[in-house]
């Protein structure tokens, strides 16, 4: 069948090629086999439904001009199947439209089908539908369950397991058996195509195994025939709320590549490429950001992100262009020295070579062939003839841009924003504690809510006697919570909050308030909140989601009474939401119900509205809610996700010392932005706007105060270059002019891109002026790095630093 050229399938992962022609994918134990010739494959993650139709092609575009062959994307159950055979592939979940933006690019695609796929998505990907069908246990032999999975598979054509090695071991052999039906319920799909299995070590024939992590060149496969994959090279790393942000250096990132590659790899895939956005209440962990940047090569917006990009793209040049001899060429390595390594590929016509030097803090200067090398700590260069060096990972020639946010230059758009604000109707649940479904018993929230809602109401009451002890001592009403998030009423009296702090990874925290019962019936209402479902982990599915028991009351250590039997009425979701307060139809019917003066600030559960311009031009635009405690937003009825402006991350969590790409990285290390907000800006898609005006809708949880909001656009600000001589470089921004060179010096200057300092041993021409007269008025300039043109110095190793501003457009 093979309609769109499949090269594999994922389980796992799918290589789909778009061209007209079906493709004969095979493979050997070096290289994938396309119509008859010998692939290395470089591919990125780009999911579809964290984008928006809209931004696809330049997002593909972008990927093809940074030198990959293929995309990567998951399909995720959840999106898809919302509820059971209920179906939706409709705007950004148009998964044949994605396909179809890959081939007119001439890519190849990657499909990871799941059922379960991980990626910090709400609940794994799996629908909380599926965990709530009579008798189903996931992800082991269970027939309900494998009824449904196959079900979407044959919808989706080749449906795949992933990373399910890492986690099988708990399912015992039932596990196992699992294992082996998924093989051959995907090969019984005969697609044509290998297909393969996330971190499943040896699994069962015909699948191929594969290597996540952010190295693999030490990965082996356990069967000698199946090639070297690596699906998973991770960019960077996800951000949850109250984390710093990550990054992980363009030097480390390229050294992983370079040495999976000298190492015989044959598939990389970078996890992410472009990670984007988790739109709506998609995002998962528990306590996954709205953002999910990923420190990618193209960033959440789709900007380039250099150096990272540019400095990748020469890469996968380098690596294309040695193609044939890696995977024909016969290989040999060769110690240099206690640090250097040299690897040889060779053919009967041609050798290229590669010198790592894999120490994490001692240059090396070598000799090989004849010539000498320097070859810096935990870097890899590489010699496409063996003798000229090409490419070194820690040698970064590409441009550092950095990026700025603009406020509105909308027409006639005022200074600040003019609100309307109406409250959540909390009455009915707090107050008078109506809901749709009673139970003798606490139910956990993913049972009753069904991920329709973030919101769940646990209602009960009580009732005390004119002579009851509680009436005279001090009572305390204790919740046992895993809902990330608790808001307490008694008697209809907001009595406090609480939520689960970053790091606790079991998101499990207890609420303790006092309260005042009074003679007869006593009413308590607890809104659990839920900020993503957990997504990985053995058994994750059954992990509890919202209050626990015991909810007790507590006299003293010798009088607590145990609520946990007691009738309880639930009620899902909010009055606004249900009501879709968000939505501008809606929000236009009930106008008359909005409140424009004055504006009620710092209180909880309140929404807010206002109107405002689009930012003029084609930049991507960032909602700023500094100011705000917690809650959702929507532009035109378009939910930007989940915010919490008000998490700050944790001043513990960043060191002190300079950020080094030398030494293998971690998401710990080189964080960044601590004592800040988590996020602060939101990314609000081209394709939400509209000429004229425009709605934000807020839903404000905790209590804050929106005057502050600004609507800005994200473009590069400066464009820095900090290389070595002999390097060809490029000064670009884009589709902006280069108005201003505000530093440049040769020698060896010191500092970073926005803070660069001249040495003593610069040399004493004019760099600045020579960059003027070639860069002013342009939106790129190229040079080559010598002395004949920026002079000689005085220090032995000699690199250009540069900055320029980018012209500030005035619409």
């Amino acid at each position: 069948m093979n309609i769109f050229n499949l090269l594999f399938t994922a389980f796992i992962f799918s290589f789909i090629l778009f061209h007209s022609n079906a493709l004969n994918v095979t493979h050997d134990s070096r290289s994938i086999i396309i119509d008859g010739n010998h692939r290395i494959i470089l591919s990125g993650s780009i999911h579809y439904p964290r984008s928006t139709a809209q931004m696809w092609p330049d997002l593909i575009r972008k990927a093809k001009e940074g030198g990959l062959d293929a995309v990567e994307t998951y399909v995720f159950w959840n999106a898809h199947e919302p509820a059971r055979r209920q179906y939706d592939f409709s705007g950004n979940l148009d998964l044949i439209r994605f396909l179809k933006t890959i081939q007119d690019q001439g890519l190849y695609a990657i499909l990871r089908i799941g059922p379960y796929t991980c990626a910090e998505w709400n609940y794994g990907g799996f629908p909380v539908w599926l965990h709530n069908m009579p008798g189903v246990s996931l992800r082991t032999k269970n027939d309900v369950f494998m009824n449904e999975m196959k079900n979407f598979t044959t919808l989706i054509v080749d449906m795949v397991e992933n990373e399910y090695g890492n986690v099988m071991e708990p399912y015992g052999d039932e596990g196992k058996s699992y294992i082996n039906w998924c093989a051959q319920m995907a090969d019984s799909l005969d697609i044509g195509v290998p297909w393969i299995m996330c971190q499943q070590a040896a699994p069962p024939k015909p699948m191929l195994e594969t290597c996540n992590g952010w190295y693999c060149d030490e990965y082996k496969p356990k069967d000698p025939n199946t090639p070297k994959l690596w699906t998973e090279n991770w960019t960077g790393w996800f951000k949850s709320w109250g984390g710093a942000d990550p990054f992980r250096t363009a030097e480390d990132l390229a050294y992983s590549v370079a040495r999976f590659f000298q190492k015989g790899g044959t598939l990389q895939n970078y996890y992410m490429y472009h990670g984007g956005t988790n739109f709506g209440r998609t995002s998962g962990g528990p306590y996954i950001t709205t953002t999910y940047d990923y420190n990618a090569p193209l960033d959440e917006y789709g900007n380039l992100n250099q150096p990272k990009w540019g400095h990748l793209k020469q890469l996968h040049d380098v690596l294309h262009s040695i193609e044939y001899i890696l995977t024909n060429g016969e290989v040999k390595n060769e110690k240099l020295s206690n640090l250097v390594m040299a690897t040889i590929y060779q053919t009967k016509e041609k050798s290229s070579c590669f010198l790592s030097n894999t120490n994490t803090k001692i240059d090396a200067n070598v000799n090989f062939g004849g010539i000498n090398y320097f070859v810096p700590a935990w870097s890899i260069s590489i010699l496409p003839d063996c003798r000229e060096e090409a490419y070194n990972t820690a040698k970064v020639s590409s441009q550092t841009s950095l990026m700025v946010k603009k406020l509105n230059k909308a027409e006639d758009e005022p200074n600040s924003l003019k609100w309307m604000w109406r409250p959540e109707l909390i009455e009915s649940t707090s107050v008078q504690g109506r809901g749709d479904v009673s139970v003798n018993k606490i139910v956990d929230q993913k049972d009753m809510a069904n991920d329709a809602s973030d919101y769940l109401w646990y209602m009960t009451s009580i009732d005390v006697a004119k002579d009851d002890p509680m009436l005279n001592g001090t009572v305390t009403l204790r919740v046992n919570d895993t809902g990330h998030v608790l808001h307490a009423f008694f008697n209809g009296e907001y009595i406090g909050s609480q939520w689960s702090k970053y790091g606790n990874n079991n998101v499990t925290y207890v609420f303790e308030r006092n309260i005042e019962p009074s003679p007869g019936k006593n009413l308590i209402s607890l809104l659990s909140v839920t900020v993503g479902l957990k997504n990985y982990g053995p058994m994750f599915d059954l992990v509890g989601a919202g209050i626990t028991s015991p909810i007790e009351l507590v006299l003293n250590k010798n009088d607590v009474k145990d609520l946990s039997s007691n009738k309880w009425i639930y009620k899902v979701g909010l009055n606004g939401i249900s009501n879709k307060f968000f939505d501008t139809d809606c929000a236009s019917k009930s106008s008359s119900k909005w409140v424009s003066d004055p504006i009620s600030i710092d209180r909880n559960f309140t929404w807010y509205k206002t109107t405002f311009k689009a930012p003029l031009g084609n930049k991507p635009v960032v909602v700023d809610l500094l100011g705000l405690g917690k809650g959702m937003a929507w532009v035109n009825g378009h939910s930007l996700g989940r915010y919490w402006p008000s998490y700050i991350a944790d001043k513990q969590l960043c060191k002190t010392e300079t950020c080094d790409y030398r030494g293998r990285y971690s998401d710990s290390k080189c964080v960044s932005k601590c004592g800040e907000p988590t996020q602060r800006w939101y990314h609000v898609p081209r394709s939400f706007l509209k000429d004229g005006e425009n709605t934000l809708v807020l839903f404000e949880e905790f209590g804050g105060n929106p005057s502050g909001i600004q609507f800005q656009t994200v473009e590069i600000g400066s464009v820095c270059i900090n290389t070595h001589e002999g390097k060809e470089v490029e000064l670009s921004c884009q589709d902006r002019p280069i108005s201003k060179i505000k530093f440049a010096s040769f020698g060896s200057p010191q500092g970073v891109c926005g803070s660069f300092d001249k040495s003593e041993s610069d040399s004493e021409v004019d760099a600045l002026s020579i960059l003027e007269k070639e860069c002013l008025g342009k939106e790129s300039c190229s040079f080559k790095i010598t002395e004949d043109k920026f002079g000689r110095p005085s220090c032995e190793v000699k690199k250009l630093a540069v900055e320029a501003v980018c012209e500030d457009f005035t619409f």
